[in-house]
């Protein structure tokens, strides 16, 4: 489980304190949760980012506080694209013997031959709702498309049974579908034609009415 180290700070930070914790470096954050009373922190982001990409987003975290160490996930941060920074995270410690329910990502795996024949790959969901312990919580789930041909789809009943965990979403919602190429209507030359034929009647007539 990797380790991530906080420091205390002020319960009602000023804003040119966060400005200066920001600027050398730091996030300002908090803490709270299963025993944990509401604590304002700061961690420094570049190990949080480091921490993030061993852990997942929904990884369980050792957060070293004064107290000793406390398991948190991160239930919420800020990010100013702007600047390129982040700017206020939420840790939620956690019971690591209770369920929670996160967001996880689904991920593709593969190619289908149905695209290669020119069917249109769709995804219309990108994660799934997942509840489990914070140990068993996938930090994604892979679907394999490597079977798909045009017409076939994956729904989220076909994949329940990949891990010790509940999909709370619907057996019937769709992950991924291949669907048949749409077919462009051919043109009708004769209706051009005739389009042109009345085109050119009419701006005869034009000219004859200006006679």
């Amino acid at each position: 489980m990797a380790k991530l180290a906080s420091n205390r700070r002020a319960e009602k930070s000023k804003q040119s304190e966060l400005k200066e914790l920001r600027q050398n470096g730091k996030v300002p954050a908090v803490v709270y949760g299963f025993e944990t009373e509401n604590t304002s922190l700061s961690v420094d982001e570049n190990e949080f980012i480091k921490v993030i990409r061993e852990v997942g987003r929904n990884g369980v975290i050792d957060l070293e506080v004064a107290e000793g160490t406390t398991q948190v996930m991160v239930n919420d941060y800020q990010f100013d694209a702007l600047k390129n920074q982040i700017t206020h995270i939420d840790f939620i410690a956690i019971n690591m013997q209770t369920e929670v329910t996160v967001e996880v990502q689904i991920v593709l795996a593969g190619e289908a031959p149905g695209q290669k024949e020119g069917g249109v790959l769709e995804q219309p969901l990108f994660e799934v709702s997942v509840t489990a312990k914070p140990a068993d919580i996938p930090e994604t789930i892979e679907v394999d498309i490597s079977e798909l041909n045009i017409g076939d789809s994956i729904h989220v009943e076909d994949i329940r049974s990949k891990g010790n965990f509940v999909i709370e979403n619907e057996d019937t919602d769709a992950l991924v579908i291949v669907s048949a190429p749409t077919e462009e209507p051919e043109e009708d030359e004769n209706a051009e034609e005739e389009s042109v034929e009345v085109e050119a009647t009419a701006q005869k007539n034009d000219q004859a009415d200006e006679e």
